[in-house]
């Protein structure tokens, strides 16, 4: 392997804070909602209210979230990433393949940087967001446009029906119920988004239906086993629906008792999926007297490591380094 490899695979996910506590976690809230991307509200109106009220508010709270999902490594979502990292680089030997946060640390602007520093011609940036949005995967492109300067880029922006992602979901499907057996229902849970945004013209909520038809077509459900819907709601406008919440209470109301949740707009497990849904969700379905069984995203598993780096090679015009 060549001390500095031609071509660099730059996976890049959300970001997360640096230690479950209050400050970090609203350093963090801070710069992720600043980005005009996530919120696009006039700052001259949005920068007061959320460095007076909201971060004050919510840190603590979030903070105490964070603390119940920490592993001995870290935050979930910084600990799969890098595994997942190692486990593409595992079958890119000629590659240099690094992870990134768009928020936090490792950060995106600084891994550009330092590959170029280091002599990397061409850069392959993989947002691990498998369905494009606006808010989410333009925001990395941002700053790949900003501070990619002397690189040569290939950008992945969606594999919301990529062959080698959609078999690796159903095939962790399948194995978690060939072990456990199936639920009544099957709820595929996406991160929401502001309805105002998708009438704008985001593509988001029909490449989240088009992974879920892909998927359920392979899993060969037929339309009442199943049933697609949004999560993690922020503030008092219209998002996404139905919601994941509102959709769980309505379950146990006719009596299904058994639930299982799928979040394939996640990569790899985080706060919205360890304790949003695996936890606080989970807690209120049982109290409505039902069993919600979440099933973990695909994180560093072997499938996802193979189809990443298929689409890498893909987007590198199938070159080795």
């Amino acid at each position: 392997m060549p001390d500095t490899p031609a071509t660099a695979l730059l996976i890049v996910n959300l970001g997360t804070p640096e230690a479950p506590t209050a400050p970090a976690v609203r350093r963090y809230l801070g710069e992720f909602l600043s980005d005009r991307r996530v919120v696009q509200i006039p700052r001259i109106a949005w920068l007061p209210l959320l460095h007076g009220l909201i971060l004050p508010l919510r840190g603590p709270k979030a903070a105490a979230k964070y603390a119940s999902i920490w592993l001995p490594e870290g935050s979930p979502l910084a600990v799969y990433t890098r595994r997942l990292a190692a486990a593409v680089q595992a079958r890119l030997p000629q590659w240099r393949v690094v992870d990134a946060m768009r928020y936090g640390e490792p950060s995106l602007a600084s891994r550009l940087q330092a590959l170029r520093k280091d002599g990397v011609q061409r850069v392959v940036v993989l947002p691990l967001y498998p369905q494009y949005s606006t808010t989410t995967t333009e925001s990395v492109r941002d700053v790949v446009a900003r501070d990619g300067g002397g690189l040569q880029v290939h950008f992945i922006e969606e594999y919301a029906v990529d062959p080698g992602w959609l078999a690796a979901v159903v095939a962790s499907i399948r194995s978690w119920r060939a072990v456990r057996g199936a639920g009544e229902h099957l709820l595929f849970s996406y991160h929401g988004l502001p309805q105002r945004v998708a009438r704008a013209g985001d593509p988001y909520p029909q490449q989240c239906e088009a992974s879920t038809r892909a998927i359920v077509q392979a899993l060969g459900l037929p339309d009442d086993a199943w049933t697609l819907t949004y999560q993690s709601r922020f503030g008092k406008e219209r998002w996404l629906e139905p919601a994941t919440d509102v959709t769980l209470r309505a379950l146990a109301a006719r009596g299904v008792r058994k639930v299982d949740v799928v979040c394939p707009g996640f990569a790899v497990d985080c706060l919205e999926t360890l304790e949003e849904v695996g936890l606080g969700l989970a807690e209120e379905f049982a109290h409505a007297g039902g069993e919600l069984r979440y099933l973990p995203c695909l994180n560093d598993g072997d499938a996802h490591a193979d189809a990443l780096a298929t689409l890498a090679r893909r987007a590198a015009g199938g070159a080795a380094a």
